[in-house]
């Protein structure tokens, strides 16, 4: 296997609980994703990328794991993960599961045997306080938890979360419990799978270091060298939510994590469509930091989680928030939205094609979140970022086709009212009407596949004199592209004078333009109101 093959994979991001449920229970498993392989595969992804399906009370989407070494029952068993990995190989996808390494649950048996003796093995596994710090980290969720910190009574002692108080943090800075990741990690590992997303790894690196970032990189040091010694190939995917500056700490010198979420990207793409102007997504663009050879960057439009906006100015906050957030239901942690991509762009689905168009535009791996290639919507009825978390549409049978249970025993009820109802929106629907979503973001997907220039190409932003306009020139080895979207609603043009473009192709458009057989520099580039065209440039001058 390439040892960068991550470089230029298209992810597909599946919640495990939500996607197909196939054995009638009301929740989704293993063996529905494994049924559901092929419809990925066949709308251009290479990866699919799992959220964790151990055994866990669920209080958290299952991020609040008690036993990382056992596959929760609602979700199926290990053979039936070894299955899912199996008939992923043979239809040429990779597989990546989460390593949540940040906290575990509180229902834990390291957290149950840890509160009850001051002596067990497994007190130094998580942090105590007699008396917690005057200063600390505000928790991430302000006005769900009022501290880091809640006092345990049968431990009569505080304990650290930096997430809800039934995640307690890990001691990560605590020799036996790395031996413990070490173990978990071996496991899975044997298991085939591709590679591991790092969940709050920020916050990850922080804990190691006993509130040092500086000292709790060698942890990342320590893990990509112990799986590199077994797995070199292996993609280590950190979720890193910090200023651009820092990511070189992340990546290190190869050493450290593979491809990095690009927070920084994501916010400011969001200012750009709020203000239907590119400036804001090309400036973070001519700003970002090259990763090392073998690194590369994630880029994504929504995920599970809220649309964090931490970091922008006010007035981009204000901008996105009017455009997209214009109802306090809609907001969350005070500092970001709980809504789904599609309902953010009133459904256009022009618009969404763009996106996605751009999405597989920027340097590095896209990835798609289930359900957004066919423009779901979001439940706002339902506690924080639950919103975005819904079952997946694929037909306009009873629960959307998710399952044959009863909709009450559903683990989240189905959208079933409003524009984005189940018997509106689905897979069935969107693969028989060639204009849809679907078709669109999949053809984008396939001709994202065959340019290896996004993935490993350098690039450069180009100033077209419409602001409007996002215009990426790629080179790599003998080859070059140049992709252009347009953020507004109004047809516009182009204007290209780069001297050393001597003839262009294209190669994919969102609708067929008027034939200009091979262009030469200087150009003049229509493009339709939220239109996207990409062209490969035939040769250089020089």
């Amino acid at each position: 296997m390439k040892s960068d093959w991550y470089k230029n994979a298209i992810i597909y991001q599946i919640d495990t609980a939500l996607f197909f449920d196939a054995n009638g229970d009301g929740w989704g498993d293993l063996q529905g994703i494994t049924q559901r392989l092929d419809y990925i595969r066949g709308i251009g992804a290479t990866c699919v990328w799992l959220t964790p399906f151990y055994l866990t009370p669920f209080r958290d989407g299952g991020y609040d794991i008690s036993d990382h070494l056992r596959v929760d029952s609602r979700f199926g068993d290990v053979a039936d993960m070894v299955m899912l990995v199996e008939r992923a190989e043979e239809l040429g996808l990779h597989v990546i599961i989460e390593l949540v390494l940040q906290h575990t649950s509180s229902e834990h048996l390291w957290f149950q045997q840890a509160k009850r003796d001051r002596k067990s093995p497994y007190r130094d596994y998580y942090i105590w306080a007699d008396t917690p710090p005057e200063k600390d980290d505000a928790p991430m969720f302000p006005g769900v938890e009022k501290s880091v910190w809640s006092w345990d009574e049968e431990a009569q002692q505080y304990y650290r979360h930096m997430f809800y108080h039934h995640e307690p943090d890990l001691n990560l800075s605590c020799p036996q419990v790395i031996k413990e990741i070490e173990r978990v990690i071996v496991f899975w590992l044997r298991m085939g799978i591709s590679g591991f997303r790092f969940d709050a790894a920020s916050h990850m690196v922080k804990q190691a270091g006993k509130g040092s970032e500086e000292k709790g990189y060698d942890l990342l040091t320590h893990l990509r060298d112990f799986i590199s010694r077994r797995r070199p190939e292996i993609l280590l995917l950190g979720e890193v939510d910090v200023p651009a500056e820092q990511y070189r700490h992340y990546f290190g010198d190869n050493n450290r994590l593979s491809m990095l979420l690009s927070f920084n990207l994501n916010k400011k793409f969001y200012v750009s469509l709020a203000r239907k102007n590119a400036t804001a997504l090309l400036q973070a663009l001519e700003e970002l930091p090259a990763p090392p050879f073998r690194a590369c960057f994630a880029n994504w439009l929504r995920n599970h989680d809220e649309l964090d906006l931490d970091g922008l100015s006010q007035a981009e906050k204000r901008d996105v928030m009017k455009s997209f957030g214009p109802d306090k239901n809609m907001h969350v942690y005070q500092r970001g939205l709980r809504r789904r991509l599609a309902p953010m762009l009133k459904g256009n689905i022009k618009r969404l094609a763009m996106a996605h168009a751009v999405l597989f535009s920027l340097p590095g791996t896209p990835v798609l979140r289930y359900g957004d290639e066919i423009g779901m919507g979001d439940d706002l009825q339902l506690e924080e970022r639950n919103a975005v978390r819904t079952p997946m549409q694929w037909s306009d049978l009873a629960c959307a086709g998710f399952s044959e249970a009863e909709p009450e025993k559903l683990i989240v009820p189905v959208i079933d009212t409003g524009p984005y109802r189940y018997q509106k929106v689905n897979v069935n629907a969107s693969l028989i009407n060639d204009n849809s979503l679907l078709h669109r973001v999949s053809k984008i997907a396939r001709a994202r596949l065959g340019l290896n220039e996004i993935g490993s190409g350098d690039y450069h932003v180009i100033d077209t004199r419409n602001p409007a306009i996002f215009a990426l020139r790629y080179n790599y080895v003998n080859t070059g592209l140049l992709l252009l979207a347009n953020f507004c609603s109004q047809k516009v043009t182009a204007e290209i004078t780069e001297a050393d473009i001597a003839g262009l192709t294209e190669c994919l458009a969102d609708k067929e333009y008027k034939p200009s057989g091979t262009l030469m520099a200087p150009l003049s580039i229509t493009l339709n109101g939220y239109g996207y065209r990409w062209f490969s440039i035939i040769k250089a001058r020089g």
